[in-house]
């Protein structure tokens, strides 16, 4: 494309995929039986551009009626307008949650198509800063028996990954045994991170970080919720040096991180492109990280995530979340795949690489 060339959107197009889980899951908080993946083609300049969220069947209607139809015509090249004109559209939805999925997906599309209008990788145009990301494998879920609990993690620390990550928080009572089974079946030197999920109150949370870092546990993620940045802050401060904090996967907005950055309530900020406004928002988030000179860690969804997480300067890894893994491999062509504990895009094709597989997908399109 030239320089003064405009790719006005022709079409907004979206799909939603339910896949079941391999056996019941769940963490400290929460169980689900199935994940759906909401995914959006953006049609301008003769190219189609994808994205897609990990969202409910919500997401897809709301696009379907509202942020498509606003979006017609408008330039596809311009896509913080775009990303402006959306945020406007769901002024009285309620930004946060399942429109801020919607504008994540449809934003996300926005960048590849542009990619492919200029025949790029998204790492690329966004501004490479590394050429693969160090990943960590995650599972670990709370309904999982010990030994696979120990399967996966080993697995994973066989494969290469010298991170991986477990579930806490729906039994406190049995969480130190099983990250102490977890400990045993990785070795000493792989580094063993925990999410709770915001399952622990305050003085519980600090209770267990003594018992999990002397198990050699590094990372503790939600220990609290992630809407308590006072609890968050003092578990920081209380805990063993040894040990970080980290939360902002449940951010939607960049007002979000920098209320939680500027409250000092994390040592690692976490973002995730599928809820927090797409590339846009996760660059954004990075921005904040960068400000606050804080390290940067995407939340799941790593396919997506591959390309911003080689752009943004103070990213430290990608996580290599089992469900979505499992998914993005079963329905889309081009997805990643972890080589001794880095994932890397291929700069080779355009955007974010990804295509969907029409056949293995088919089975699993809900209306």
């Amino acid at each position: 494309m030239t320089r003064d060339s405009r790719a006005p959107i022709e079409e907004v197009s979206v799909r939603a995929f339910t896949v079941p889980t391999e056996q019941p899951e769940s963490d400290g908080t929460l169980e689900w039986h199935a994940t759906t993946l909401v995914w959006v083609s953006v049609r301008a300049g003769g190219r189609a551009g994808c994205g897609y969220s990990y969202a409910d069947t919500a997401t897809a209607r709301l696009i379907h009626e509202r942020l498509g139809p606003a979006l017609h015509g408008r330039d596809a090249l311009e896509i913080t307008a775009c990303f402006d004109q959306m945020v406007a559209s769901v002024r009285n939805l309620g930004r946060p949650g399942i429109a801020a999925m919607a504008i994540s997906a449809i934003d996300s599309a926005l960048w590849d198509l542009k990619a492919r209008l200029f025949d790029c990788a998204v790492a690329m145009l966004l501004g490479g800063a590394r050429r693969r990301v160090p990943a960590y494998g995650s599972g670990g879920f709370t309904s999982y028996a010990i030994d696979e609990l120990q399967r996966q993690l080993s697995g994973w620390a066989q494969q290469g990954f010298t991170r991986v990550k477990m579930k806490v928080g729906r039994e406190p009572e049995r969480d130190a045994g099983r990250v102490a089974a977890a400990r045993s079946a990785i070795g000493a030197a792989t580094e063993l991170f925990v999410d709770a999920n915001g399952a622990y109150a305050r003085k519980l949370a600090l209770a267990m970080a003594e018992r999990f870092a002397a198990l050699g546990v590094v990372w503790f993620e939600e220990p609290v919720s992630s809407d308590d940045l006072t609890g968050l802050r003092q578990v920081r401060e209380r805990a063993p040096a040894c040990m970080e904090v980290s939360a902002g996967e449940y951010g939607y907005t960049c007002e979000y991180f920098r209320r939680m950055c500027a409250a000092q309530a994390i040592d690692v900020l976490q973002a995730d492109a599928t809820r927090c406004g797409g590339i846009t928002g996760f660059m954004r988030a990075a921005a904040i990280a960068d400000a606050f000179l804080l390290p940067l860690s995407s939340h799941c969804a790593p396919s997506l995530h591959v390309h911003p997480c080689c752009a943004a300067p103070r990213v430290r890894h990608l996580e290599y979340f089992h469900d979505h893994v499992r998914i993005e491999q079963l329905l889309l062509e081009g997805a990643v795949r972890a080589h001794d504990g880095c994932v890397a895009p291929d700069l080779a094709r355009p955007g974010f690489g990804l295509e969907l597989r029409e056949r293995d997908a088919a089975r699993f399109e809900t209306g």
